[in-house]
């Protein structure tokens, strides 16, 4: 037991601090302001280095798969090292990917390191607050949860609206990038003076070999499979899957022997979803402004900065909710109501794009949140690891198999129709095939675009527009896969007489 932890106390039934609750929530705030500014101002930083596409996509993919290793390698150690060295070290983190962002120049690599350690900072933050907020409120985790993971909106809105406001100024993108400093030193003095709490599963003497009994070696299997996939992205290759299968077999049967468990039924199912549920999110999050920028211009970026909003105040009231419907009864309403906004917003125009992402945004709201509140109260056992590696395999699986899956499908459709519709417009505007993990896709190429005449430029505009917005429709498919595991489990808990949390001492 680590100094920090011994002085707090580790009984449940003591009096939460709520002082620690806010340092928590102002953390995860600033991991998402930082998050939300860097996406935002990548496309001026490219312009301003003259990055290529392949650049671009090198840098982002390093945003991606050190979060999750981070998130991952301080699930597994952090009830040893205690939560003060685990914010520590994203604190420093956090200062040292700024500065390193701040140093870069187009004649160094600095741009590329301060993104990579910023992702470390973000995971490890992750690893450290979800945990400790489950601790804190045990007997009440999926309410708590999802308060907490009101901050994730919180900090993407002020983020954006912070770098929006600023971007007609004649500021650079240095000093927009700076101001992350603000919430970075605001969580710092906040996190530093509090004493962390013992986890329940440490302090209910639950073994370290149980808790990696939770994940399984199938948990392990998928997250290897997805990391070295993410690997293989960011250093912009198709992917050797005799590589990413061979190391990801090695590894499940290593956690295998040692835990001889595949992993509980139920989480594997949950795991299974991830991927899904972080494309229909963050995924979506990621391509909104681009998908509706030919519908509303300039406007589209203040569309998900609107629906950060709602998702904000609905998780901040999330209590009443989640005690009415249950975690997993709100988890099928959720993703039943994300089928419908996606599907909605096909046919959406002009303003009334507002009602429809209305909606999309009361079913995207609860659906990472109130996961990390089900696998908290169902798998207690497994500690920090089975709390933090589903949201690990879910920003992978995100990464590297959904967003770039939606701009796949864009790419394809948009040539297709292009090809088959208006072949010598198709002629000029043909760019060259852009590599991905599964091989290569077909683009357009926006300069000779520009170069159009009027009439035919407003021709391509039009298509790209119409199968834009045909994505989220395609996208629908991601919620509708979670709806049916969701309504499985549900029947699951209804034969067993309706859901309830695990006690720490079940098995």
């Amino acid at each position: 037991m680590t100094s920090d932890s011994a002085a707090a106390s580790s009984s449940p039934a003591t009096q939460p601090d709520m002082k620690l609750f806010w340092a928590c929530f102002i953390a995860l705030v600033a991991t998402s302001f930082v998050f939300g500014v860097r996406s935002t101002l990548i496309g001026e930083i490219a312009k301003d280095f003259q990055l290529s596409q392949g650049d671009v996509g090198r840098i982002l993919g390093v945003g991606l798969w050190p979060f999750a290793l981070s998130i991952i390698v301080f699930s597994l150690i952090i009830d040893r090292i205690g939560y003060k060295v685990a914010s520590l070290f994203a604190i420093v983190c956090h200062f040292l990917a700024i500065g390193l962002t701040l140093m870069a120049r187009p004649d160094n690599d600095l741009l590329y390191w301060g993104t990579f350690t910023v992702a470390l900072a973000n995971g490890t933050v992750e690893a450290l607050i979800n945990p400790v907020v489950a601790t804190l409120f045990s007997k009440n985790k999926a309410k708590w949860l999802n308060i907490l993971h009101a901050g994730w909106p919180a900090g993407i809105a002020l983020g954006s609206i912070f770098t929006m406001l600023l971007g007609g100024m004649e500021v650079s993108w240095q000093v927009k990038f700076g101001m992350c400093l603000i919430p970075v030193v605001i969580y710092t003095l906040l996190i530093l003076p509090r004493k962390f709490p013992v986890n329940e599963r440490v302090a209910a003497g639950v073994s370290y070999r149980d808790m990696l009994g939770e994940f399984g070696a199938f948990g392990f299997f998928m997250f290897t499979v997805l990391l070295v996939m993410a690997i293989y992205q960011a250093m912009g290759t198709s992917a050797n899957w005799a590589v990413v299968f061979g190391a990801a077999a090695v590894v499940a049967l290593a956690a295998g022997g040692y835990t001889r468990s595949l992993g509980r039924p139920m989480f594997i199912v949950i795991l299974i979803t991830m991927p899904f549920l972080a494309t229909t999110e963050l995924g979506t999050d990621t391509w909104m402004p681009d998908l509706l920028s030919l519908e509303l211009g300039k406007a589209a970026a203040w569309i998900l900065v609107y629906t950060s909003v709602i998702m904000t105040i609905l998780r901040s009231f999330a209590g009443p909710i989640v005690h009415r419907l249950s975690p997993i009864g709100l988890l099928v309403v959720s993703a039943g109501v994300a089928i419908a906004g996606l599907l909605l917003m096909q046919g959406a125009t002009g303003w009334s794009i507002v009602a429809v992402a209305t909606l999309y945004a009361f079913g995207k709201t609860f659906l990472w949140s109130t996961t990390l509140g089900l696998v908290s109260e169902q798998f207690p056992r497994g500690g920090a690891l089975s709390l933090n590696g589903v949201s690990a395999i879910g920003v992978l699986g995100m990464g590297v198999i959904g967003a770039p899956l939606m701009g796949i499908w864009q790419d394809t459709d948009i040539d297709k129709a292009l090809r088959d519709k208006h072949p010598a417009i198709h002629q000029q505007v043909k760019g060259n095939d852009m590599a991905n993990l599964i091989g290569s896709a077909p683009s357009v190429n926006a300069q000779a675009v520009e170069n159009l005449p009027e009439a035919d430029r407003k021709t391509v505009t039009t298509i790209q527009n119409e199968f834009k917005k045909k994505t989220f429709a395609r996208t629908a498919i991601l919620p509708g896969f979670m709806l049916v595991c969701y309504l499985g489990l549900f029947l699951y808990f209804r034969s067993r007489g309706g859901y309830k949390p695990v006690e720490i001492g079940a098995h």
